[in-house]
């Protein structure tokens, strides 16, 4: 497997605007300063295709010369045509019988001491240091892996660009340290999906996700991420452009429709391949420690596969074919919300995925919490201030758990251990 859910029947048109943004939150952007898009993230970027180099470790660079003197070098060279003479004339001095001399030992190539001009150290006469005697280098200290199974298993909510409050909800939890490097060791994460638009830096939200993928591996933990309706609005912008789509309720374009919800000029001018390929590789859904993960509260996923590893493999298939209907209609699903909401026939829904696919819990991203909840205000503009998120939202029987805080709305980047406390 590559690296990579609305109330009752209603559907999700995704032509239009995902939600209407809150009086409060305008008022709040007036009052405030963006950022400089990649400001709050002073870590490389990845190279071309998502690798992250190491010079210090790049190995010998070799060959080298052979132990010892050579017979063209100078001290040899008069060290053996002393050693033939006086072999010589002890023969001549003996006494009618041939005598051999005993074997001398080649004279040190320098005095002890010394060494002659031009030296460099790049042959193997250089000294031995006892692992006592030499500097030892300094490290931070990172939780090695546990031999004894699987790290800690944390989740992200919906991202949007704010790096951040992505940062700095990472930090609170431990998994990286002051300079945004890894640093929990074996744990385990997992982002939800919707990593850009309607925030300042989804590009730099998706180098950091990145980065942080190969920092984790290599301290035998992860970083995994899964594909959000976002993901692939951006995808179908960036591919298809104004190419008309059938939407089910008339003509549509992903350039439209991605500008309608949230998308950033600044993010597409900085969308490399890279990214793209990233993107188009993340799965949609997954199940770890009995937690199904998926970025959609929604049922739609069915209709990719009755297997986790069904649903993935028909979306890449689709995102391969690069047609631009087919993508749509990926995305027009994916977009839909709300399945679980209604207390009469929400258990129902999260039940219908969960024996399909496994896991005891749903936890998902894609609805903020504040309108699962009903608490964003009237349709008047009449907000006072933004709505109060806690932490997650656990809700339909307690077999569903929401992780989008609303970080869009002035609500909160939720970052969560699972499962989770009581």
């Amino acid at each position: 497997m590559t690296q990579g859910a609305g109330q009752g029947p209603a559907e999700h048109t995704p032509t239009v605007r995902d939600f209407r943004v809150p009086a409060y939150v305008h008022r709040a952007e007036q009052n405030s300063e963006v950022a400089e898009p990649g400001a709050d993230l002073a870590a490389a970027a990845p190279d071309a295709e998502g690798r992250f180099t190491d010079d210090e470790h790049s190995g010998e660079r070799g060959p080298y010369p052979p132990d010892g003197p050579g017979p063209d070098d100078e001290p040899y060279a008069q060290a053996a045509a002393r050693y033939a003479q006086e072999s010589v004339g002890q023969e001549s001095a003996g006494q009618g019988s041939a005598s051999v001399a005993e074997p001398r030992p080649a004279p040190d190539k320098y005095p002890e001491g010394a060494a002659s001009e031009g030296y460099t150290p790049t042959q193997r006469d250089l000294p031995v240091i006892s692992r006592a005697d030499a500097p030892q280098p300094q490290f931070d200290s990172v939780p090695p892996p546990n031999s004894g199974g699987p790290g800690p298993l944390y989740v992200v909510g919906d991202v949007h660009g704010y790096l951040a409050e992505l940062i700095e909800a990472l930090q609170a939890q431990g998994l990286i340290d002051a300079e945004a490097a890894w640093s929990a060791g074996n744990a385990r994460l997992w982002f939800l999906g919707d990593f850009t638009d309607r925030g300042p830096d989804g590009i730099g939200v998706i180098d950091l996700v990145m980065r942080l993928s190969a920092e984790a591996a290599a301290a035998g933990g992860y970083c995994k991420a899964l594909m959000g309706n976002h993901e692939l609005l951006l995808l179908g912008a960036k591919r298809f452009g104004d190419t008309p789509v059938n939407s089910g309720a008339g003509t549509a374009t992903f350039q439209a429709a991605w500008l309608l919800n949230g998308g950033q000029k600044t993010d597409m001018e900085r969308l490399q391949d890279v990214h793209l390929q990233w993107m188009s590789r993340l799965d949609a859904i997954v199940e770890e420690d009995g937690h199904l993960l998926t970025h959609s509260d929604t049922t739609a996923y069915l209709d990719y596969g009755d297997s986790i590893e069904a649903v993935n493999d028909t979306v890449h298939e689709i995102l391969t074919r690069n047609d631009a209907d087919e993508c749509w209609d990926v995305f027009r699903k994916l977009t839909k919300r709300f399945a679980f909401r209604d207390d009469r026939t929400g258990p129902g829904a999260v039940r219908e995925l969960l024996d399909v696919y496994g896991g005891g819990r749903i936890v998902h991203g894609h609805s903020p919490i504040p309108y699962l909840l009903g608490e964003v205000g009237s349709e008047d503009g009449d907000e006072d201030e933004g709505p109060t998120v806690e932490g997650p939202h656990l809700y339909a029987d307690g077999l569903a758990l929401a992780m989008d805080g609303g970080v869009t709305m002035a609500g909160k980047l939720l970052v969560c251990r699972l499962p989770l406390e009581s």
